[in-house]
């Protein structure tokens, strides 16, 4: 299939128009025409090999809805023009106890990502989303609710899904007391499933400028932690708390405002080593946890659960041509909360 993308043919180089061909339909692959392509900041890390050594060619992205174009022979799951999602990984080993547990992005053989990776053969390079079409196996991919806008809901299959699995993992819900640390494009999903669970909800923010955004997404309380008084009153009250920020910040201060066995999630990443003081968890029994994306049943869950409770994320819609600049602004944080690409410019 005859597919027009956008590629970076090296680290820390532009990324350009490039067509390319997508695999022919295998018995249990599904073809989508691709409507809109999240951008992701590990897209960028990725391209400009700030994580280490990269694959390239790169067609990046890894957030994608589209509508079913073509089925294989033994598809079952899916049927054309149905609406599709697929995001972090797009396949796995399926045999360790990991994948067999619904749990295949902890793949003990290593899930396959959308992208900066090699396919289960381990010689073709995997093409993510920033393309007009994709190819999935069914078993990949999720359904998604006509009822959930399709540029809003593309983040959902990474960011959605990082915030949505701690919180539901660790017990968020009524008669809970939620902090997210940070409201960027991972920190307002988490908010909004917090609030959609029953929780109550605090952000923590270093500016007050994201205060009218937090209430709107459902924030009780606000907390400015550049402020002198900003940590008074906070100590020994929250069950949970996520920390979506990729800032080097000093968790010990965070972990001393969770109540007895409450939880600290970690889940974006700074790129640098934390230092913990033992005492801190010792003393109020607390956990440091850490929380990566989530297998396809949860997934799959997740979007359910957005589709009842009308939850996408903020974003803001751009061509394809104006990707590199993208990349810029983002890295600026100048989006509420996630760009997103229009396919059809592709």
């Amino acid at each position: 299939m005859t597919t027009r993308g956008y590629v970076a043919h090296a680290a820390n180089t532009e990324l350009v128009p490039f067509e390319f061909e997508r695999r022919e339909l295998r018995p249990h692959d599904v073809a989508c025409e691709v409507l809109f392509a999240g951008i992701c900041h590990s897209d960028i890390h990725q391209v400009r090999e700030e994580w280490g050594s990269s694959l390239f060619p790169m067609v990046p992205g890894h957030k994608i809805i589209g509508v079913v174009s073509a089925v294989g022979p033994e598809v079952s799951k899916f049927a054309v023009g149905e609406r599709i999602g697929a995001g972090v990984f797009v396949d796995s080993c399926r045999e360790c106890e990991n994948c067999l547990d619904g749990l295949e992005q902890y793949c003990s053989n290593g899930m396959t990502p959308t992208y900066d990776g090699y396919e289960r053969d381990g010689t073709t390079i995997a093409f993510g989303d920033y393309s007009n079409h994709f190819v999935v196996d069914e078993t990949y991919a999720v359904h998604v609710a006509e009822s959930l806008d399709s540029a809003g809901a593309a983040p959902l299959l990474c960011a959605g899904i990082t915030l949505y699995l701690p919180l539901r993992h660790w017990g968020a819900g009524p008669g809970k007391h939620v902090a997210i640390i940070g409201l960027g494009g991972l920190g307002h999903m988490g908010l909004q499933f917090a609030h959609a669970m029953g929780a109550e909800t605090t952000v923590f923010s270093h500016s007050g400028s994201k205060a009218e955004d937090a209430s709107a997404l459902g924030a009780d309380h606000f907390v400015v932690t550049s402020e002198i008084d900003a940590w008074e009153n906070h100590d020994l009250r929250y069950d949970i708390i996520v920390n979506s920020t990729s800032a080097d910040i000093d968790l010990n201060r965070y972990l001393r405002l969770l109540k007895l066995d409450g939880t600290l999630v970690i889940v974006g990443l700074s790129g640098v080593p934390v230092s913990i003081y033992q005492d801190v968890l010792l003393a109020g029994r607390r956990w440091l946890a850490g929380s990566m994306i989530g297998g396809m049943t949860e997934l799959q869950e997740m979007m359910n659960f957005c589709a009842e409770h009308n939850i996408t994320s903020w974003v803001e819609v751009v061509n394809s041509n104006h990707i590199n600049q993208t990349y810029d602004r983002t890295i600026a944080s100048d989006v509420k909360y996630r760009f997103v690409i229009d396919a059809s410019t592709f």
